[in-house]
């Protein structure tokens, strides 16, 4: 035994290369040269074993990162994090386009009475596709639907601004409104008016009955003239136009200031008084209203005079495009 060296008590010796990746089966991704249990010896394995070690990992497992790429990174519960991707923003659905795109073409039509024979035509074509997709086939029968204050958009009815049609340049209609409670039965149509030097509102107050599915029928019961509210600050524009011609407004600005002192206590005076209500006994002031299309905050009517009505909830982010 003296010829074996006391550091080695374990003859080894190498194999070939292809003898030892028969026998570990990762034929490449092991070391060019293999040395079994005894001296650790070779330029490859110090180096293998060196790039292991700084990877608190084993050589082998350094090795097949190396060919697959790293290994998933773990979060603190121990699962493989993944990432997370949004989802891409879901295409509008036919009804909501056609609902954009008749809210958009009534844009500066003043509710219907600037409209061109154009815009009435694509209004009409709008209106006729979104009632054959209607959500709410009955809506009598959805009433909670029809609840609630609703601003009217557009109309081809347009004898509902006499007074415009007769010539007043100062006086801008600021709203028009229905409002439907279910529980009463009752609808309350509404105008406001505001001028240079007041605002107000007339109201019809009505009861309603389902007639139909789709149909309910109108009996007005009143009329209210709201109390003017006089403005305390007056103020004119430079000029008007009024029938055909331009009238320059600028020698009375100077009269209108001398009397806002005045115009503020009348103010305070008249806002205190009641609404004028006037009884409406005439058995002949009834109308029926077809609802044709109703959704959470857009309803379509047609009236019994051959006229439409474009009706937007109170609240709705549609009123935006319109303003």
């Amino acid at each position: 035994m003296a010829g074996v060296s006391p550091l080695n008590p374990f003859p080894c010796k190498t194999l070939p290369v292809a003898a030892a990746e028969r026998r570990s089966g990762l034929g490449g991704l092991v070391p060019t040269a293999v040395a079994l249990p005894g001296r650790r010896s070779g330029a490859a394995w110090s180096k293998l074993s060196g790039a292991a070690a700084a990877r608190g990992r084993p050589a082998a497992a350094r090795a097949v990162d190396d060919e697959w790429g790293p290994e998933p990174k773990e979060d603190e519960s121990g699962s493989a994090a993944t990432a997370v991707v949004d989802p891409p923003p879901a295409e509008p659905s036919e009804v909501e386009r056609l609902k954009k795109a008749l809210i958009d073409s009534l844009y500066g039509t003043e509710r219907g009475l600037k409209a061109t024979s154009e815009t009435r035509a694509e209004v009409v074509e709008l209106i006729t596709q979104l009632e054959a997709q209607n959500p709410t086939p009955a809506p009598t029968d959805a009433l909670t639907l029809l609840n609630g204050k609703w601003i009217l958009a557009y109309t081809s009815f347009s004898a509902l601004f006499p007074l415009l049609a007769r010539g007043f340049p100062l006086v801008k209609v600021e709203e028009i409104s229905q409002t439907i409670d279910s529980e009463t039965f009752t609808v309350q149509n509404s105008v406001q008016f505001a001028g240079p030097l007041a605002t107000t509102s007339l109201t019809t107050n009505a009861k309603f009955e389902v007639r139909s599915p789709k149909r309910v029928q109108i009996k007005f019961e009143e009329g209210i003239v709201g109390t003017p509210q006089l403005t305390d600050s007056i103020v004119l524009p430079d000029n008007v136009e009024f029938l055909g011609q331009k009238i320059d407004l600028s020698p009375f600005k100077g009269i209108i200031s001398s009397v806002q002192d005045t115009a503020s206590s009348v103010a305070r005076t008249l806002s205190s008084q009641p609404p004028l209500k006037i009884p409406i006994t005439n058995t002949n002031a009834q109308s029926w209203l077809l609802t044709t299309y109703l959704d959470e905050e857009l309803r379509i009517s047609r009236g019994d005079a051959g006229s439409v009505f474009v009706l937007v909830k109170e609240g709705s982010p549609l009123l935006n495009t319109l303003q």
